[in-house]
């Protein structure tokens, strides 16, 4: 019986030595859990875990709270510990709105230093876009210049080359009219030309036809012709057919 009741005692103090360091993991967790909503830095020190007069503390603390339901309920009378002071989280609350409010001021004293660069900006995009307008302006009115003068010269070539063309006609009117008149002074000539040589040649046959040469030419000829004459037809009456 001893022995299955060590076994039991035993059981019970290991489950509930268990129990006990998970709970405060569990604990711990929840510490480091809030610690961290609040930006909070916890340290740990192994050593302090071995200080003997720090375990005698917790083993008087024990023995005057953890006593019997009875003796607990005598003492619930007694004042309570005191709420863990704030100061800390306040403290550090008061911090980050400080930091905040100091990066908020930053940020509004950058903010008014770009709208300043900005309405600089656009100032001096308003003094170009008007000096562009203005520059615009007088390019228009230069090119219009520039314009109504190459016009005035294209008109006045125009003009000179209409003068030009004007005279060179009268002068091919002219010229043609000299044309026709020397063509049709040319035409009488080569016609007075031909007459005489016409008449020359008349001349020149007159006096060939009364040389001693054409005449016996001619009765050579004469001759001749009658020659073939006679046999022609004697041709026709031996070969009638052909």
């Amino acid at each position: 019986m001893l022995d299955d009741l060590q076994a039991v005692v035993r059981g019970e103090v290991e489950t509930e030595l268990i129990n006990t360091a998970h709970t405060n993991v569990l604990l711990l967790r929840q510490l480091f859990s809030q610690a961290e909503k609040f930006y909070l830095r916890l340290q740990t020190d192994i050593s302090e875990l071995e200080n003997r007069e720090l375990l005698e503390q917790v083993a008087e603390f024990e023995k005057t709270d953890f006593k019997t339901p009875d003796k607990m309920n005598q003492e619930t009378s007694k004042p309570k510990l005191a709420p863990l002071n704030e100061g800390g989280v306040s403290e550090l609350l008061n911090k980050e709105i400080t930091r905040l409010q100091e990066e908020n001021d930053k940020l509004k004293s950058r903010l008014r230093t770009l709208e300043t660069q900005a309405m600089s900006a656009l100032d001096e995009k308003t003094k170009a876009e008007r000096a562009l307008k203005d520059l615009q302006k007088v390019q228009s009115e230069h090119q219009m210049m520039a314009h109504s003068q190459e016009i005035t010269s294209l008109e006045d070539t125009v003009a000179a080359l209409k003068d030009d063309y004007e005279r060179s006609l009268s002068a091919n009117a002219a010229s043609q009219k000299d044309l026709q008149e020397n063509l049709i002074s040319s035409k009488h000539e080569l016609l007075r030309v031909q007459e005489q040589l016409t008449l020359a040649e008349k001349e020149l046959e007159k006096k060939f036809q009364q040389t001693a040469a054409y005449r016996n030419m001619k009765e050579i000829l004469t001759k001749k012709n009658e020659q073939i004459k006679e046999i022609r037809k004697r041709l026709q009456r031996y070969e009638p057919n052909e």
